[in-house]
C-alpha cells in the first residue's frame, strides 16, 4: 500500500509539470559552487522532431544558461529549465505535445532511466522550456509526455549527484527543492553522434 501511495503521489505531481511565458532575464550563476560537472544529452528527432527543434533553439539562444534544476525527486526525476525557478515559468513559445495521447503515435520512446522528456501543464500543447530527466523506470508517463532525448549511463552519475544536494519539501509534499542551487552554467550544442543524432552538453554547478 505504501508503494502504491508513493507511485500515486508521483503520478499526481507529474501532471503539474509547468508553465507561463517568461524570458531568461533573471538568471543568476552559482559562482561559489563546490562542484562543476558536465553531462551530455543525445537527442532523437525521429521520435519528437518539434520538441528537438525547440530544445536546440533554446540552447542556441543561451536560454538555459544560468537557470537551475529546481525539482529533484529521488526515484523519479530531476526537472529544470524554468526561468522563474519554481516550476511555473517557461519560454515564450509553446509547442505541440508529441505523445500518443495527443495523437502523435510515432513517439514510442519509453520513459526509462536517463530519458529526457518535456514537462507541461494539464494542457497537452503547453510544453516550452522545462524538461526532466528520469532516474528510473517512469514508463507510467509514456504516451502522456514527449520523451525526446537521453543521458547515457556514464553521464547519469552527474545527474545522480543532484540527489546528494540537501533538499527541502515543496508545496506538493515532495522532498525536491535543492537548498544549494543546481545551476546550468552553460548549455551548448556539440558534435553529433556517429549515427547522426544531435547532442547537447550541459555544464552544471552545485
Amino acid at each position: 500500500m505504501r508503494v502504491f501511495k508513493a507511485i500515486a503521489a508521483i503520478v499526481l505531481s507529474a501532471a503539474t509539470l509547468i508553465m507561463s511565458g517568461c524570458k531568461n532575464d533573471k538568471a543568476t550563476y552559482n559562482k561559489d559552487a563546490d562542484n562543476v560537472k558536465e553531462f551530455v544529452i543525445t537527442l532523437y528527432p525521429e521520435y519528437a522532431p518539434i520538441t528537438v527543434d525547440n530544445f536546440e533553439d533554446l540552447v542556441s539562444d543561451g536560454f538555459y544558461n544560468g537557470l537551475t534544476f529546481h525539482r529533484v525527486v529521488e526515484g523519479f526525476m530531476a526537472q529544470g529549465g524554468d526561468p522563474k525557478g519554481d516550476g511555473t515559468g517557461g519560454s515564450d513559445n509553446k509547442i505541440k505535445g508529441e505523445f500518443s495521447q495527443n495523437g502523435v503515435t510515432t513517439n514510442t520512446m519509453s520513459h526509462q532511466r536517463g530519458v529526457v522528456s518535456m514537462a507541461r501543464s494539464q494542457s497537452f500543447d503547453s510544453a516550452s522550456s522545462q524538461f526532466f530527466i528520469c532516474y528510473g523506470d517512469c514508463s507510467f508517463l509514456d504516451g502522456q509526455y514527449a520523451a525526446f532525448g537521453k543521458v547515457d549511463e556514464d553521464d547519469m552519475k552527474v545527474v545522480d549527484e543532484f540527489l546528494e544536494v540537501e533538499r527541502e519539501v515543496n508545496a506538493s509534499g515532495e522532498l525536491a527543492v535543492p537548498k544549494t542551487p543546481i545551476t546550468i552554467e552553460n548549455a551548448k550544442i556539440i558534435d553529433n553522434t556517429a549515427d547522426g543524432h544531435p547532442r547537447v552538453q550541459f555544464t552544471v554547478s552545485y
